[in-house]
């Protein structure tokens, strides 16, 4: 019963005695085996002192137990009924055994209203009233047990011998069973000796059974509860918890903890809680696993759609600079910086922009390989460019000098050589990197527990690095001797805008490594795309804007006096 109604937080009392203490043991065991709790279990004793019964009533008043399990006698039910009378304790359930709960005179206590427990069934057996009441005096003087009832019931002695030394008179005949009213004329509250009487109708019935081969059936009676009290230590806990046992309390007294991030319990009342796979992260109420959200730099979100719009922007700027350069390639302002040198750079700007969109977009094998190589090979080519047309504007200048001849060493067949063979180093760096530790897609369950980033995992450290370490050489490379040039006299001193396209070049990859190193997630792949674009629009604006300025606003400009510094200069 206390199993069935959820009763897991008890009290326990008991008559110190067989009869209790042997029950109540039973009770325990089976208690303990369905995980019930007893929050305390006394005993007592009609014939103990009442201070031992003044303590069992304490002990139910400071209890936090709402249920209490009786296993007393009548009587020691009775004395401790009348002892918390004095002082009722709050409303409690009381479970009794049937020595006590069938009892009429504990109606009188209002303590007992509602109680439940187990009775042996009361019935009514068919002519035991006859019989009983079919008892003479003369029947009754031939057993002791019946001569102390008959004489007792009726005070008066059946051996006239003994009556004298009694006090009592004799019985004289007349008695009669059926104008007593006591327990042995009662044959309504049958109970025990019911139980006796279907015995031995059970024994009858198996031998009848045997001998005419017939089978009786029982039908069961289920009954539900309409009401009852909670009488736990603690509430169950929910999914989504575990139980955390209270220190020096019994097991049913416990706390209800949250599980831990990753884990989820599934039931109430969960000893623990157990993790979600790697790929699974807990539900807001932590009972369930779900599959983590891909997190990568996607094309249709705003920072993709911002990136990619900068990407084709600058490719489309240019190839209308260059356009712009082929439709007046026979102007002095082209052919003097060198044409076939700023075709070839304004080619691979162009392919610049456009390798930053293999970085949108979810990794695969091969966008991994292509993004970091790609962008290494072709910001090398372009690096390289701008190297020559720096060495160009040196040697320009060099060959002015009497009797200078330094042009011959560096022409257009060393320059195509240059950019070639500086460009063919990184190709080889490049190569080296996928023979050996390719880039490849990985998913980061690192760096943040509930979600997956989706990214390129490098591969081998060392190559990317070492691609990035020969683009900023060339560029410092770029930079010095661009710096050393710079104050040449010319109009059109192209050294000063590669200085500038250089120093922002610089300034932005610089900056790029701590961003790198720090950004999470997708935002690693942002700033390698924005440090592409920031330093490809530098290039682009430095180096072609002045000029594309004077070839279609300034025609005026755009002659050989004028870059030859025999015509005065206005500022830009």
């Amino acid at each position: 019963m206390v199993k069935h109604f959820g009763w897991t937080w008890i009290g326990a009392v008991r008559s110190d005695s067989d009869y209790g203490n042997n029950g109540m043991a039973s009770f325990l065991k089976a208690a303990e085996q369905e995980g019930i709790c007893v929050e305390y279990s006394e005993a007592y004793y009609r014939t103990q002192p009442r201070s031992k019964l003044k303590k069992m009533a304490e002990v139910i008043r400071r209890s936090t137990a709402r249920v209490i399990v009786a296993f007393l006698a009548s009587g020691d039910m009775r004395l401790l009924l009348e002892e918390l009378s004095q002082q009722p304790p709050p409303p409690m359930q009381w479970i009794g055994s049937e020595s006590w709960v069938t009892d009429p005179e504990m109606l009188r206590y209002n303590l007992c209203i509602g109680v439940v427990g187990f009775a042996i069934p009361r019935s009514v057996i068919p002519g035991l009233r006859e019989f009983l009441l079919d008892l003479s005096a003369e029947q009754a003087v031939e057993f002791p047990l019946l001569t102390e009832f008959w004489e007792s019931s009726f005070s008066c002695s059946l051996n006239r011998q003994t009556g004298s030394s009694t006090g009592m008179p004799a019985c004289d005949g007349t008695e009669d069973l059926r104008a007593l009213q006591n327990p042995y004329t009662d044959t309504s509250q049958l109970r025990v000796t019911n139980m006796v009487y279907k015995a031995t109708y059970a024994i009858a019935h198996a031998l009848h059974s045997i001998v005419c081969k017939e089978s009786r059936c029982d039908k069961s009676i289920i009954v539900g509860p309409h009401k009852v009290p909670v009488s736990v230590c603690s509430e169950s806990c929910p999914p989504g918890t575990r139980k955390a046992v209270k220190k020096g309390r019994p097991v049913c007294c416990y706390d209800c903890i949250n599980c831990a991030d990753g884990e989820i319990s599934n039931e109430t009342d969960s000893l623990e809680c157990h993790k979600c796979l790697p790929e699974y992260w807990p539900n807001n109420e932590k009972d369930k696993c779900l599959p983590k959200p891909v997190e990568f730099l996607s094309w249709d979100e705003i920072l993709g759609i911002i990136l990619a719009a900068f990407s084709v922007t600058g490719s489309l700027v240019a190839l209308s600079i260059t356009l712009v350069f082929y439709k007046n390639r026979t102007s002095p302002i082209v052919k003097a910086n060198n044409s076939e040198l700023s075709f070839l750079l304004l080619f691979s700007l162009t392919l610049c922009f456009l390798c930053s969109l293999t970085f949108i977009g979810q990794p695969t094998e091969w966008s991994c390989m292509l993004r970091h190589t790609a962008f290494g090979i072709i910001f090398v080519l372009c690096i390289s460019c701008v190297l020559g047309k720096t060495i160009v504007v040196l040697m320009a200048f060099k060959a002015t000098l009497p009797g200078s001849n330094v042009m011959k060493w560096f022409g257009p067949p060393q320059q195509r050589l240059s950019v070639l063979g500086f460009t063919l180093v990184q190709v080889l760096i490049c190569v080296l990197w996928l023979t050996i530790s390719p880039p490849f897609p990985y998913n980061n369950m690192q760096h943040y527990k509930e979600k997956i980033i989706l990214e390129c995992n490098l591969g081998s450290a060392i190559g990317f690095w070492a691609v990035l370490g020969y683009i900023g050489l060339l560029a410092f490379l770029c930079f010095v001797l661009a710096f050393l040039a710079r104050k040449l006299p010319d109009n059109f001193n192209e050294a000063k805008f590669i200085t500038f396209s250089m120093l922002i070049f610089c300034a932005v990859w610089i900056t790029f490594i701590p961003a790198y190193v720090s950004s999470p997630g997708k935002f690693t792949v942002a700033v390698e795309i924005f440090a592409i674009l920031a330093s490809s629009f530098g290039l682009i604006l430095c180096i072609f804007a002045p000029k594309c300025f004077i070839i279609v606003f300034r025609p005026e400009q755009n002659t050989k006096k004028h870059l030859m510094g025999k015509v005065p200069s206005k500022a830009l």
